[in-house]
């Protein structure tokens, strides 16, 4: 990162608070996952209630008295809070403990720091902690005052702050024109895989609801995978064969979380764009989860964020096998699957996954078998120019039978450029 913090250990002392509003509360053992994921060592957790936090340090001075015992009976190098710190709350805090203090917010970011391995994955995680941090910069340079003025000792006219918040804007530009780039060669991709009627499909989920494990159980890539918040960072894109649908684009995405810092969803659009502009979206869901319901609220919260939330979705109950229930699917009241229960560690229904996505996508393709005239020439030979024949037979009377299958787009464009319409046709098997 261009700016770094000076970094001591990782003992940590772990704050958490209960607060009266219910959109702010956070849940402590996912806090305590978070740390893990970290690399932290927890040594002491400290908890409460409050009504709103105080303005001036977020906990009371009772609760700081706590914090500062834990931190001196512990050895601790840090404290972290699970809630967002304001730069003020922070720096009275490190003034107050003497020792280091990091919100939720600078906790994932770091997080992410670690789990970035492409250009692209590292570019946007330091666009973040800049960003973050570019709030925060007084606390590393008060002990510098401006330069004095007289012979030998004229300075360049700014403190070292403002030089540090200057060096930050035009780095901050410098990679956003590089992740400009990027949209640019992500959106070329996906408008090649539109023309060439790819559908894509996106997993998304809650961090560590099983994406990676179901994305390399279904592709046989060996994408890293592991028991822990955020073990995917960057996304990957594989081609996976669905039955009658054909290929598809397979992507694996970053999982949400509550609370997503406003910044890393910012930050990264260009990767989240993959669900965005997804033909369908696997909701890959922890069943054995006891916030499994609030989980999927969180998820859809930022699928609305980035404009996802209109896009076809399809339920994927994940770990059942730690439920001892049986893999199925659950249908709407038209016949369409909407959710799917299986287990991707053990294997356990994925055949009833990819099932399901060729249900669920396959009405998009005309299919079926065309009866055609002598005279019907041109239908034939633009049907071939498209490559939409699969199979074509003659009977006594040299009728045509063509068997067909290509997309409802193309078809409704072939039959307009020859001004047909579909009730003109005569199929043999309905499509």
């Amino acid at each position: 990162m261009f700016f770094e913090r000076e970094r001591g250990g990782d003992r940590a002392v772990l704050v958490h608070l209960d607060m009266q509003d219910e959109a702010d509360r956070e849940d402590s053992q996912e806090f305590q996952e978070l740390v893990r994921s970290a690399g932290g060592e927890a040594v002491a957790l400290i908890q409460g209630r409050r009504n709103q936090p105080s303005p001036r340090l977020f906990i009371g001075q009772g609760k700081l008295e706590e914090v500062r015992q834990a931190v001196k009976d512990n050895e601790a190098d840090l404290v972290l809070f699970n809630h967002s710190l304001k730069p003020s709350q922070e720096r009275n805090l490190e003034r107050e403990l003497q020792c280091r203090v990091l919100d939720r917010t600078g906790l994932i970011l770091d997080i992410f720091a670690q789990r970035a391995r492409t250009y692209e994955g590292k570019l946007q995680v330091e666009l973040a902690q800049l960003e973050f941090m570019s709030t925060r910069l007084v606390r590393g340079w008060t002990h510098l005052e401006r330069q004095k003025g007289g012979i030998g000792l004229r300075g360049p006219g700014e403190t070292q702050l403002e030089t540090d918040r200057r060096l930050l804007r035009t780095r901050i530009s410098a990679i956003n024109k590089r992740l400009q780039k990027v949209r640019v060669q992500r959106q070329n991709s996906r408008r090649a895989r539109v023309q060439a009627e790819i559908p894509a499909v996106s997993l998304v989920g809650y961090t560590n609801a099983g994406k990676s494990t179901l994305f390399n159980n279904l592709t046989r890539s060996g994408v890293y995978a592991a028991d822990q918040l955020f073990a995917t960072l960057d996304p990957t894109l594989r081609r996976l064969e669905v039955g009658d649908l054909g290929p598809v684009i397979l992507a694996d995405t970053v999982g949400f979380i509550r609370h997503l810092p406003h910044k890393l969803v910012e930050a990264f659009q260009a990767t989240l764009q993959e669900a965005s502009e997804a033909t369908l979206l696997l909701h890959v869901v922890d069943a054995a989860s006891e916030e499994r319901e609030d989980n999927l609220y969180q998820v859809n919260e930022v699928l609305d964020e980035i404009n996802a939330g209109d896009v076809p979705a399809l339920l994927v109950f994940n770990k059942i096998d730690l439920l001892e229930q049986q893999p199925r699917i659950d249908r709407d009241d038209e016949g369409l699957p909407e959710r799917v229960w299986l287990s991707a560690q053990t294997g356990e229904g994925l055949d009833l996954l990819l099932q399901a996505i060729n249900e669920r996508l396959l009405p998009r393709l005309v299919k079926g078998v065309l009866e055609l005239a002598p005279a019907d020439t041109r239908l034939r030979g633009k049907l071939f120019d498209l490559g939409a024949v699969v199979k074509e037979d003659y009977d006594d009377q040299g009728y045509c039978q063509l068997e067909i299958r290509l997309p409802q787009k193309d078809f409704n464009q072939l039959l307009a450029g020859l001004k047909l319409q579909s009730e003109d046709l005569k199929w043999l098997t309905k499509p």
